[in-house]
């Protein structure tokens, strides 16, 4: 298991439909090591801390493997298949590692941090925003393809590149079951 991608973003405006709201969801990528706080990254913010952010929510994680999923559907809604590290809204692009493998209380070892696994992304309006399209939210949930949030249990520093190993928490509930509870 593999860190492809860091990304942060600072919260700015961002056209949502006809409105205009703000939103840290549009990252762009970091290299050499970047601080990992109890709150995340170094450098990321978070606009709405009541559905962002927070001790639970520090950190976002999204698998690359479902970036060929996204590919194609931007392909079929007529954009452009363009997508680098960062464009589902991610702190850590990862490698070798899929949500229905993953439980609540599991925890991701990297070299200079622990970051425990906690819920399942529940995509917005903002994600469909970036995406370029009114359904792309309800796509994430169907297809299952969420990512996951991540706490902060030892704090420290992360990079793109570094291996990472997954040590087994509880195993009482499941990402899969947390989504479909959701």
């Amino acid at each position: 298991m593999r860190v492809l991608g860091v990304q942060v973003g600072r919260v700015q405006p961002l056209a949502a439909g006809d409105q205009t709201v703000m939103s840290g969801i549009v990252k762009r990528a970091v290299s050499g090591n970047v601080a990992v706080r109890v709150l995340g990254l170094e450098g990321d913010e978070q606009a709405d801390l009541t559905v962002h952010g927070g001790l639970s929510k520090a950190v976002y994680a999204y698998p690359v493997e479902h970036y060929g999923f996204w590919r194609d559907a931007r392909r079929e809604w007529g954009l452009s298949p363009e997508l680098p590290h960062g464009s589902l809204g991610e702190n850590l692009t990862i490698e070798g590692l899929l949500e229905d493998s993953l439980y609540v209380g599991d925890t991701l070892l990297f070299p200079g941090c622990a970051l425990r696994v906690t819920q399942p992304r529940m995509p917005c309006y903002k994600f469909a925003a970036t995406m370029g399209h009114a359904h792309a939210a309800r796509k994430m949930m169907q297809s299952g393809f969420n990512g996951f949030y991540l706490a902060v249990d030892v704090p420290g520093s992360i990079e793109a590149g570094q291996d990472f190993e997954l040590e087994p928490g509880p195993r009482a509930m499941s990402l899969s079951l947390a989504l479909r509870r959701a």
